[in-house]
């Protein structure tokens, strides 16, 4: 008797656990009812938003092209200069799909990390993946002899292809591992653990070889930290959208134990949801993304943590039905609009991305740790 009043105990115990958290939940998502049916004319305004923010990158840079030309151009006709379909349809626009999928890539993959670890802070480099790709680019940039003196003289599409190939390799072997550890670690903090400090092994091993390298090497690989979308050529853009779309179709199969997730795992379990299998779901789902984006765009920062604070707050909502596709929209116009502010100083200067992100992001972010600061006064 004694048992199985203990055990009722527990189970009515463990029962209030759960409806403190949904009503926490439930806080933080509430929204009125006139936003709750604004919600499809805010998404349709995200599309909005993409198609003129994807009309402004075309036309704006080192030349400027009028709109009209622009649209002419991608309905199949031909600008008024020769000059001008050549520099949208071969520069600009592979430029601006880029940023697109990386912004999409990025902004899911940071909601993924920050409900898989319930996080606000989590981003979407914390598995080590693109400190794998680090890696591999710093093996090539600081170590290969007559290759890596072309890579540093900035000659043709061979030194491209081969960083982005040196990229895709480390960020191929950190993913193979991560899912490794997935596999036979249960604890999602232990496995943020291990991510982190892999993280500070590579980074620790990248600094002695930057410490050895000669001064134009190091350089060459700072110049690549900065990140930037101009580096995909035609050639490689499906390559990156197929990867970058595997994975958002992925993330889009675990929309319902995402849900599950914010409750905690035991309220998971409950609900059938198999943590086994969604854990590495989310694990391969974030890999994909960031890989794909480290080995062809380099590490962008701050988009992963910022964009799902973005939409959560435009949407008023934690239901990952509307914030994957809300996500994907807000991660593509961010991004594109960092690419549009990095061209803006002209004459051929444009600046570091990721000193663009991280002036768009780092506000997020502290508006971010003030609320949770003034939420426990």
């Amino acid at each position: 008797m004694s048992q199985l009043a203990g055990r009722s105990v527990k189970s009515v115990a463990t029962k209030a656990i759960w409806i403190r958290r949904a009503k926490a939940q439930s806080a933080t998502a509430r929204f009125s009812p006139e936003l709750a049916g604004a919600r499809p004319l805010l998404l349709l305004l995200l599309l909005i938003l993409l198609g003129a923010l994807l009309l402004l990158s075309l036309s704006l840079g080192s030349a400027s092209i009028p709109f009209d030309q622009v649209a002419s151009v991608l309905l199949g006709g031909e600008a008024d200069r020769l000059a001008w379909t050549h520099i949208v349809l071969k520069f600009r626009l592979p430029k601006a799909l880029t940023a697109i999928f990386a912004g999409m890539a990025l902004g899911v993959s940071g909601l993924l990390m920050q409900t898989y670890f319930r996080n606000p802070l989590a981003e979407p480099f914390v598995l080590g993946v693109s400190s794998g790709a680090s890696m591999g680019v710093a093996l090539v940039v600081l170590t290969a002899g007559g290759v890596g003196g072309a890579l540093l003289a900035g000659l043709g599409l061979a030194g491209d292809l081969l960083l982005t190939a040196a990229a895709g390799l480390g960020a191929t072997l950190s993913m193979s591992l991560v899912l490794l550890v997935a596999i036979r670690i249960q604890s999602s903090a232990t496995l943020l653990l291990l991510g982190l400090m892999f993280g500070y092994l590579v980074s620790a091993m990248v600094s002695l070889l930057l410490y050895f390298a000669l001064p134009e090497r190091i350089q060459a690989y700072i110049n690549w930290t900065f990140g930037s979308f101009s580096g995909v050529t035609g050639e490689q853009l499906p390559v990156l959208a197929m990867i970058v779309l595997a994975g958002l179709l992925l993330s889009a199969a675990l929309s319902k134990p995402l849900n599950a997730l914010l409750l905690g795992e035991d309220y998971a379990r409950s609900l059938g949801a198999n943590l086994k299998w969604t854990r590495i779901g989310i694990v391969l789902a974030t890999a994909l993304l960031v890989s794909a984006v480290t080995a062809f765009c380099g590490p962008i920062a701050f988009i992963g943590i910022a964009v799902p604070h973005l939409c959560r707050g435009l949407l008023a909502s934690a239901d990952h039905r509307l914030l994957l596709p809300g996500t994907c929209l807000a991660g593509a116009c961010v991004a594109l609009c960092a690419s549009i502010i990095a061209e803006l100083p002209g004459n051929n200067l444009v600046l570091p991305l990721n000193v663009v992100t991280a002036l768009m992001g780092a506000p997020v972010v502290m508006l971010v740790i003030l609320r949770q600061v003034r939420g426990k006064l």
